[in-house]
């Protein structure tokens, strides 16, 4: 067997945990498989745990097909605390009474959110605008006008209410900002509100069942890792492969 066909090829979907980066995950698997060619389908924020699909040699290719799936969260809002991220990590900005809210009053709210609409990027992400990162730009004061994007929020389902603060399940397009949902819901609360927590579960077919944590795959022999890599022919399909 050739060196070049001897390479790592494949899918590897991790459990990613919070508190480091999607690049930080993909720069832990380069390590691991010992090989240079890995991206990812997807960014996670620091905050953010669950499904990252990382992509090891040719599997590269099927980036853009897989990152245009459909993208499934569990979350939790926290309602009468706005931040400058519009999430657990960012400075808090104003802190208002909540309302007394019933189940009903917040399933109703998300339900009127399901659909197709626009969604502002929020100015702490990884955008890019004039060859600027938003954040970048944000951690420098500065706001900039930032073209809407598209997005379909096809479940919205609550799951838990203890105020201040509820739990969800969402199904959305990519390119979604959960954080601004839950900025939203905040507004239409009259409280405001952020997202104290996220964890992605599926991405299309591919779910968090199947995913490794990093500390597993540590620990693992060479031969467990690269039985983790899922043929890419089995999930993406060879036109999209090009």
């Amino acid at each position: 067997m050739s060196e070049a066909s001897a390479d790592p090829q494949g899918i590897l979907l991790v459990d990613k945990p919070a508190g480091i980066t999607s690049h930080d995950v993909v720069d832990r698997v380069r390590r691991l498989y010992q090989t240079r060619r890995v991206g990812h389908a997807g960014t996670l924020d620091p905050m953010a745990t669950g499904l990252l699909i990382i992509l090891v040699g040719k599997a590269t290719k099927a980036s853009q097909y897989l990152m245009s799936q459909e993208k499934e969260y569990l979350g939790e809002v926290t309602l009468g605390v706005t931040t400058d991220t519009q999430d657990a990590e960012g400075e808090t900005l104003e802190t208002r009474p909540v309302p007394a809210l019933t189940e009903k009053q917040i399933e109703d709210t998300l339900q009127s959110m399901l659909g197709d609409q626009y969604q502002t990027p929020p100015m702490h992400s990884a955008k890019k605008i004039g060859g600027k990162k938003l954040y970048e730009l944000a951690r420098k004061g500065l706001e900039v006008e930032r073209e809407p994007r598209f997005i379909r929020i096809n479940l919205f389902q609550l799951n838990t209410w203890q105020s201040p603060r509820f739990t969800f399940r969402v199904q959305c397009t990519k390119g979604t900002y959960v954080r601004t949902l839950a900025y939203d819901l905040g507004q239409k609360f009259g409280c405001g509100a952020h997202l104290s927590m996220l964890r992605r579960t599926a991405s299309g077919e591919l779910s968090i069942e199947k995913a490794h944590t990093l500390d597993a795959l540590e620990k693992m022999s060479r031969e467990q890792k690269q039985a983790c890599l899922i043929p890419v022919q089995h999930i993406v399909p060879i036109i999209a492969l090009g």
